[in-house]
């Protein structure tokens, strides 16, 4: 069982080295189920697991056979034993597993498959060209063996529903084809003539039931391409280098701090850092960034990557399930296994379906004998009612375009959350972006310091921080002595504070400035002439005094112009919310095309504007960020959308993350959730409608159970093939 705390890092926390927390008292288990045919089997199934004590939710997927369960106390057996019970398979699923192999199982279902059609081959002669029926007898033979030896599971599932006081595809089938082969049955037995049977009727559904599974078995086996690619990505050893020895030896067996040996066109079979060599990291798979890029000493790898041409040495700091490619894994993974919102009104309708359906069927065969139709004619229409309304596609539809969505956006670098997340985005009006480090490289430069001569102290002062600006001072203080600097203090969203060759000294932005009284005077010329210039200003000041005026200069993204204009076109109003000075915020809008800017905002003022965004009409609100004071804004955002290479806490309130800073994945994201969203109504369309038009049909006569049951296979693969189009889909 995986503890919730274990979950936490799987999809957003993507450093190498990881704090352990406080486990959750609640976890998440993982089963796999089998047996499941339709959408009543799911909501049969999530109903038998949500009434075990302990547990908070449950939530079953058709595609990936996959049940999640959640909650206090629960264990893995208790909740097999209910599954079983049932009556379905289940399994629970360890947190290394590799994909299920459902090859295997379409190589025990093809001779079933195979062996009816040999079978129904004859009846279906005979009713083509009446001079090849095979007598009374034979027909009875063949169809008795179809029905009752290759058509078994259907009784066993069926059985398994009804006796669960439940209903789904398999006892529709088991009743439709009973009725059609107990009708020809009745028929031989009392006239003894081989014409005006339906033999053939009964044992063709079969058939016609069990291509139409293969058919969607093997259109679903394409929904899981993206979890096989990635699980391929593995590699089963490592070269370990141990007192001075290469060796060979099971990826199992590597350990933290080991010196892992990669030659150049092997994957990097760790996380780690590179302590000897250079080479060109080609990450494809993982951030979908589409030229290898150059790594030396110092620089962190991940497992699955390729060394294209290089001789690197590799200190381990993961592996297994802390390495990066095995927490994507499982977010993927994850993400196909939840539910999305829109599938509870699948879910809705599926729970009374098919006692609807059966209802149904008892009509028409009244309907039919009250008009004067005889028990033959008025049985077979009830059996098309039966057959054509199995609801494969209704619990299929949803979870299908979910798995190839997630599953393709995984490839090119942009992961998502959940299904939730997949479907929210798609409604998004409004984008808010942060600016430094979203819209900029983050990477500032300082251009101007007036007086020099504080350059010293500043760089002192600045020793102990990770902002980006701190990191552009110490790059030009180099080769300057320092002073000593004590009692470092960061304010956040103001600036930082220390003891610097023994006096105090202040470093941040205008409201520190105003909020500590301290007076510019003649330095407010020179801050106006930068942030004028597009600048972001900070000053240099002691108690009661400002000392000096820092402009720094950021680059813009080459992309993020391009960006916006695409988002413009796909109707989304985009906005910057920064902390800096409304000069330098409005510099970066302009050469961007940002349509609203909200500068000089602390990270609580982050959310707040977020929120008044919502509140002011617009429907769904998504923000773009990377860094620690971005996370509170990606938290009260409908969708929080965290760019490749910010800082954890802001990957971990976020729906969607990127795992390259490239802002065309930002387009691409909503772009994906769109064309999801739009193969999910469109299947959950042709599901409906495939039972809306086709049961009416049946009920009155306009259908025979042999077309119905083709209809029926064909439209689960309907629905099935339609969501694997969006395996086309390009940006």
């Amino acid at each position: 069982m995986r503890s919730v705390e274990q979950r936490r890092f799987v999809p957003l926390s993507f450093t190498m080295n990881a704090a352990v927390e406080p486990v959750d008292p609640t976890g998440t288990i993982d089963l796999a189920i089998t047996g499941m045919t339709c959408a009543s089997c799911v909501s049969r199934v999530e109903k038998v697991l949500s009434r075990i004590p302990g547990v908070t939710n449950a939530s079953v997927n058709l595609a990936t056979e996959r049940a999640q369960v959640t909650g206090a106390a629960p264990d893995a057996a208790t909740l097999i034993r209910a599954v079983v019970k049932a009556g379905y398979g289940a399994t629970e699923i360890q947190p290394e597993a590799p994909p299920a192999d459902h090859k295997s199982r379409d190589r025990r279902d093809l001779p079933h498959l195979v062996g009816a059609a040999v079978l129904t081959a004859p009846l279906l002669a005979g009713m083509v060209v009446p001079a090849l029926m095979v007598p009374g007898w034979a027909q009875f033979a063949l169809a008795s063996v179809v029905q009752f030896w290759f058509g078994a599971r259907f009784y066993r599932a069926g059985w398994n529903a009804a006796r669960g006081l439940s209903g789904n595809m398999d006892l529709l089938v088991a009743l439709g084809t009973s009725a059609a082969w107990g009708l020809s049955t009745w028929l031989w037995f009392r006239t003894g003539h081989a014409h005006g049977l339906y033999f053939e009727s009964s044992a063709l559904l079969i058939t016609f039931v069990l291509t139409g599974k293969a058919l969607e078995a093997r259109a679903r086996r394409g929904t899981v391409t993206a979890i096989n690619a990635l699980m391929r990505l593995r590699p089963a050893t490592a070269r370990v280098r141990r007192d001075g020895t290469e060796s060979d030896v099971p990826i199992a067996a590597v350990r933290h701090g080991d010196l892992v040996v990669v030659r150049p066109g092997e994957r990097i079979p760790v996380d780690g850092r590179i302590r000897e060599g250079r080479a060109a990291i080609d990450a494809s798979m993982l951030t979908g960034e589409s030229l290898p890029v150059d790594h030396g000493v110092g620089d962190t790898v991940a497992a699955g990557a390729i060394d294209t041409d290089g001789h690197l040495v590799i200190e381990t700091t993961a592996i297994g399930a802390e390495t990066m490619l095995a927490r994507i894994v499982r977010l993927v993974e994850d993400a196909q296994a939840s539910k999305a919102p829109i599938q509870r009104l699948a879910d809705r309708v599926s729970a009374v379906f098919v006692p609807v359906v059966l209802v149904l069927a008892l009509v028409t065969v009244a309907g039919w004998l009250i008009a004067g139709a005889t028990p033959s004619a008025a049985i077979l229409n009830a059996v098309s009612v039966l057959v054509i309304a199995c609801p494969c596609a209704l619990g299929l539809a949803t979870p299908t375009a979910i798995m190839v969505g997630t599953g393709m956006a995984a490839r090119r670098g942009i992961l998502i959350r959940d299904a939730a997340a997949l479907e929210r985005a798609h409604a998004v009006h409004v984008i808010a972006f942060d600016k430094t480090g979203t819209l900029t490289l983050g990477k500032p430069s300082l251009t101007r310091i007036v007086p020099a001569d504080y350059l010293a102290d500043v760089a002192a002062l600045q020793s102990g921080s990770e902002h980006p600006l701190a990191e552009a001072v110490r790059t030009a203080a180099k080769g300057l002595t320092l002073p000593t600097v004590a009692d470092f203090r960061t304010l956040p969203g103001l600036g930082v504070t220390a003891t610097v060759g023994g006096r105090t000294l202040l470093l941040g932005n205008a409201r520190l400035m105003a909020e500590r009284g301290i007076a510019l005077d003649a330095l407010e010329l020179d801050a106006e002439a930068m942030a004028a210039a597009g600048q972001t200003v900070s000053f240099l000041a002691e108690p009661g005094r400002a000392l000096a005026v820092l402009g720094f200069s950021d680059t813009v993204k080459p992309s993020a112009r391009a960006v916006v204009e695409r988002l413009h076109k796909m109707g989304l109003r985009t906005v910057m919310l920064t902390g800096d000075g409304q000069g330098a915020a409005d510099a970066v809008a302009r050469q961007v095309g940002i349509d609203t800017v909200r500068a000089k905002i602390l990270p609580a003022d982050k959310a707040a504007a977020v929120a008044a965004l919502r509140a002011g009409g617009q429907k769904v609100v998504a923000m773009v960020g990377d860094g620690v004071n971005d996370a509170p804004a990606l938290a009260a955002a409908d969708i929080g959308i965290a760019m490749g290479g910010g800082t954890d806490v802001a990957m971990e309130t976020a729906g969607i993350t990127l795992m390259r800073g490239d802002l065309a994945l930002v387009a691409d994201a909503i772009a994906v959730s769109r064309r999801t969203t739009a193969k999910i109504w469109q299947g959950l369309f042709w599901a409906f409608a495939y039972n809306v038009l086709g049961i009416p049909l049946a009920a009155f006569g306009y259908l025979s159970p042999l077309v119905a049951g083709g209809a029926m296979a064909l439209s689960s693969v309907t629905v099935v093939g339609n969501a694997l189009l969006l395996r086309r889909w390009r940006s």
